[in-house]
């Protein structure tokens, strides 16, 4: 099994391509090791000493480590893992938990809502997915659109950039009725 690395904007954080489908449907974010256990990738993954969070995408793994750490000694073990994982046999979570999509809302909103959850699957979600993160809906309410950051769009520096410059100058583009994009906690 060849697992390719690569970089992402947040330097706390690598993606890992294993080469076949990691999540089934929606994504899993594991920002400790607290419910991971959900997970027999990320409970391996978060085995490996300075491993801070875990996110699963549909085709890759994004590993977040502790700002003491370095990536030249716990890239080959997080690699370790991932392959032992794959080996094994083992889902990469026991049914449907972890897994995360975007949040329902219904009421008057309901017809923008879906305006801003179609905009966010297909422009920004697989754009984020490249560097390593999901960006999924939170809620709406007087013009504001709440996002959740996860994965390496969590605690990444360029992430405000990227809500206010990016996502929402795109939204307030089709949708006349979002007037500003704020980020939600987990």
């Amino acid at each position: 099994m060849f697992i390719q690395t690569e970089a992402t904007p947040n330097p706390a954080t690598l993606k890992f391509l294993p080469g076949r489908a990691v999540m089934q449907a929606g994504s899993a974010d594991f920002p400790s090791p607290v419910g991971a256990e959900v997970s027999p990738l990320a409970a391996r993954i978060f085995a490996v000493e300075g491993v801070t969070g875990v996110f699963l995408g549909p085709d890759f793994v994004t590993v977040t480590k502790a700002e003491a750490d370095e990536w030249a000694h716990m890239k080959p073990a997080v690699l370790g893992a991932i392959m032992e994982h794959f080996s094994s046999g083992e889902p990469v979570v026991a049914g449907d938990e972890g897994a995360v999509g975007h949040a329902s809302h219904d009421g008057p909103d309901a017809e923008i809502v879906g305006q801003i959850k179609e905009l966010l699957d297909t422009r920004v979600r697989p754009a984020v997915a490249q560097d390593g993160g999901d960006i999924t809906f939170h809620g709406f309410e007087k013009g504001v659109v709440y996002l959740h950051m996860q994965g390496a769009c969590a605690g990444c520096p360029s992430s405000t950039m990227t809500l206010k410059m990016g996502i929402e100058n795109l939204l307030r583009h089709y949708i006349p009725e979002v007037t500003e994009v704020r980020p939600v906690g987990a």
